[in-house]
């Protein structure tokens, strides 16, 4: 299990550390390719519309396949994508680049979550859960460094890299064995599940944080770049808070084990709610990078609850886990391109402020509504027959 985990979370760490690469070339594409701040957010966003699109298809053949084809198909995938990525200068080039490698990020996770959670036991499921959000954390911690390496020798050479590590990774997932046989359900099981309301609820609870998230990776590194920072200073601001979340996600995976999933996600949501009206209001370099950092402390709270209780709910309704770590990419994903694509046109039509307080707004009407859906006592959910 400790190899395996390992393995899986380093498959993770690749694949968000390039996600989070973006960050500090933003800026530079916006001048040099003259992007205005919605183009801005589509390019950000086009990665996790690519995860939406191709969740539930990558769940589903984590699935019938097996979460180790899974996998090595989309390293394989996100290497050359990546490749591209790093070479072209137009920008319908880089969307798509950046779109096929959020097909990849899909295939990716859905096949890692599939393989530890189809291994770990359950009693452990935050825990695990939790340990490889941690480390993908570690990788969004890694990524603004990335870039601003990026932004100054090349993106060619950094970006080309991945292949490599892409490669040497899915060899070394191609000797693992598959946890389980491959299980197959009807597609008429699996919709009447994914529509049933606990699972739709679940996915809510991973997609308002990711929203915020979304807007975040658009509107702040803009902000600080006004303000009059620069590549150092938006890489030092996410690679601070990536740290923070990444310390806290195993924990409070952990803390959800012992004492159920609503604590940790709501204290953690309602740190997410204040960060965000700080992030609306001040008007300086320093306080902006505190409220960045103070969204990073709830997200550590509240993402590693959230996505287990997602899993939680797939076992009691009898859904097979590479279903629901499809859909936990797609409620992940959903938030990303919302918030990353409606952030950005809202900031260009009314400026920086009002997005953040309408995020801020959501955050907290869904804290008031986990309070009343949530079950505060630790374990899976029941399953949906006894409700």
């Amino acid at each position: 299990m400790r190899r395996l985990l390992v393995l899986a979370s380093a498959m993770i760490f690749l694949d968000v550390a390039f996600f989070a690469a973006i960050a500090p070339l933003l800026p530079d594409y916006v001048d040099d390719l003259g992007l205005s701040k919605a183009e801005a957010g589509i390019l950000s966003a086009a990665y996790a519309a690519g995860t939406l699109i191709f969740s539930l298809p990558a769940g589903f053949l984590a699935s019938r396949y097996g979460p180790r084809r899974t996998v090595v198909g989309g390293l394989l995938a996100l290497g050359v994508s990546s490749l591209v990525f790093g070479l072209v200068e137009n920008i319908v080039l880089l969307d798509t680049a950046r779109f096929v490698q959020g097909i990849a990020g899909a295939l990716i996770w859905s096949g890692a979550l599939t393989w530890l959670i189809t291994t770990a036991p359950e009693e452990r499921r935050g825990s695990v859960i939790g340990t490889a959000l941690g480390t993908a954390v570690a990788g969004a911690l890694l990524g603004p460094a990335i870039g601003a390496v990026a932004a100054s020798v090349g993106t060619g050479p950094v970006f080309g890299s991945v292949l490599l590590v892409a490669v040497a990774l899915a060899a070394a997932a191609w000797r693992f064995p598959e946890a389980k046989a491959p299980e197959t359900q009807t597609l008429r099981e699996v919709l009447a599940t994914l529509v049933s309301r606990p699972v739709v609820e679940s996915a809510v609870f991973v997609a308002v944080p990711s929203l915020m998230f979304g807007a975040i990776e658009v509107l702040v590194p803009l902000r600080i770049d006004a303000l009059g920072g620069g590549h150092g200073v938006i890489a030092a601001g996410f690679i601070a808070g990536a740290a923070l979340e990444s310390v806290l996600a195993p924990t409070a995976g952990r803390i959800s084990d012992r004492v159920g999933r609503r604590l940790p996600f709501v204290f953690g949501l309602s740190i997410c709610a204040a960060a965000m009206i700080v992030i609306a209001v001040v008007q300086s370099l320093g306080m902006l990078l505190g409220g960045l950092i103070l969204t990073s402390l709830g997200a550590g709270l509240c993402f590693a609850p959230a996505l287990t209780l997602i899993s939680d709910t797939a076992e009691a309704s009898s859904l097979h886990q590479g279903f629901a770590a499809g859909l936990s990419n797609m409620a992940w994903a959903s938030g990303q391109v919302l918030g990353g694509i409606g952030g950005g046109v809202v900031a260009s039509l009314t400026g920086y402020a009002v997005p953040s307080i309408a995020i801020a707004a959501l955050l907290a009407a869904t804290v008031l509504y986990a309070l009343r859906a949530m079950d505060p006592a630790p374990g899976a959910p029941a399953p949906l027959e006894a409700r």
